[in-house]
């Protein structure tokens, strides 16, 4: 495996390993999204939960005041026979009608406060819920549409990526790409690592023997670790500029140079050499 092979694979991982946070943050986003909008969400549930309470409690105030109205033009009615009756008997008949009606007035009449003071209540427990919700609303837009937009641009980073990573696949030799497909398939781990200064695998950190350290700094061959499976490349060579080093060379000497002294008589013959 050439150096620049090498490098396309270790290019490869690097593109998988943004690919995998990139992924990893737009799934946080959906998450970090549902929790901000959640607060919010349920007080608007809340509110609409109130409001269908609120449709039925009218309802029902409205029968109870068509019944209310019923029993008392009921009541007119006995008042009108009570005046035309002609005996005891009817007497009482209507008597008993009639306060059988009052009872059943009373009833209604007391439900229909009580459905009155419900829906008193629950409306003003509605407004103040729809206050809190405006409010909420007004608090959580700015900080949703952020996280929307940063969501739509990690989306936009993440088909970038993908498709310079599908470029740079197929530049790769299939055999050397189905042996680094097989080791990140389902797992997501390393598949390239280098060695370390000692000789170690740089993923798992066990001691390759020499002859295989030298195999993986010369050869072409792709090699793996034996413990782990990792492809191993030679270890990444920091070179020093010419400069740097014409430069360390030169404070290296020239205290040397400083501390050497040339006798006269040295000198002198040199002279006449």
């Amino acid at each position: 495996m050439t150096s620049k092979e090498r490098a396309s694979l270790k290019e490869l991982q690097s593109l998988d390993i943004k690919l995998r946070n990139i992924g990893s943050t737009i799934d946080n986003f959906e998450v970090e999204l549902e929790e901000l909008e959640a607060p919010t969400l349920k007080l608007g549930q809340e509110i609409e939960g109130l409001g269908k309470r609120l449709q039925e409690l009218s309802l029902e105030k409205k029968r109870l005041e068509l019944a209310i109205l019923e029993k008392r033009e009921r009541l007119d009615k006995l008042e009108e026979r009570m005046n035309q009756v002609r005996n005891i008997r009817e007497e009482t008949a209507v008597h008993a009608e009639s306060d059988m009606v009052k009872r059943a007035l009373k009833n209604d009449e007391q439900e229909s406060l009580a459905v009155t003071e419900q829906i008193r209540k629950m409306t003003d427990r509605m407004n103040e819920k729809t206050t809190i919700h405006t409010e909420s609303m007004a608090e959580m837009e700015p900080l949703r549409k952020g996280m929307i937009s940063e969501r739509e641009g990690a989306e936009s980073n993440l088909e970038k990526l993908t498709q310079e990573r599908e470029d740079l696949a197929e530049t790769l030799d299939a055999d050397e790409r189905a042996v680094y497909e097989q080791i990140t398939s389902g797992q997501g781990r390393l598949a390239v690592s280098e060695l370390t200064e000692d000789g170690a695998c740089g993923h798992c950190y066990s001691v390759v023997p020499l002859q295989r350290q030298n195999e993986i700094r010369h050869s072409e061959e792709l090699i793996r670790c034996e413990e782990c499976g990792v492809i191993l490349t030679p270890e990444t060579q920091v070179v020093s500029s010419s400069n740097d080093l014409e430069s360390g060379a030169i404070e290296e000497i020239e205290p040397i140079m400083s501390e050497v002294e040339t006798p006269d008589s040295e000198i002198a013959e040199v002279s006449d050499a």
